[in-house]
């Protein structure tokens, strides 16, 4: 039997552009990123005993379960404790 040469096979082109791991940004920023940020700062700033009120008619259509878990997402990535309340116009929202 014959020896097969081996043939050396081209590299294979790709149609993405490769990166390190290393060099990715491994945190979330969500669409909703920025009003979430300005909601968690308020309520920082916010005095003991008052609540947020977030007219529902302004966030963008993100709907209230939507909102509600991911504002507990923010505040639980800042360690702070809050509850929530909603009803058909507004959410409200402040420190426990």
């Amino acid at each position: 039997m014959a020896k097969e040469k081996k043939m050396n096979s081209p590299q294979p082109t790709f149609k993405y552009r490769q990166l390190a791991v290393a060099d990715l940004h491994r945190g979330r920023r969500g669409k909703h990123h920025d009003l979430l940020q300005g909601i968690i700062s308020e309520l920082k700033a916010a005095p003991p005993g008052s609540a947020l009120e977030i007219p529902l008619a302004e966030v963008g259509g993100i709907g209230l379960a939507n909102l509600r878990s991911a504002v507990h997402r923010a505040s639980t990535a800042e360690s702070l404790a809050i509850e929530t309340l909603a009803d058909e116009k507004n959410f409200y929202v402040w420190k426990k």
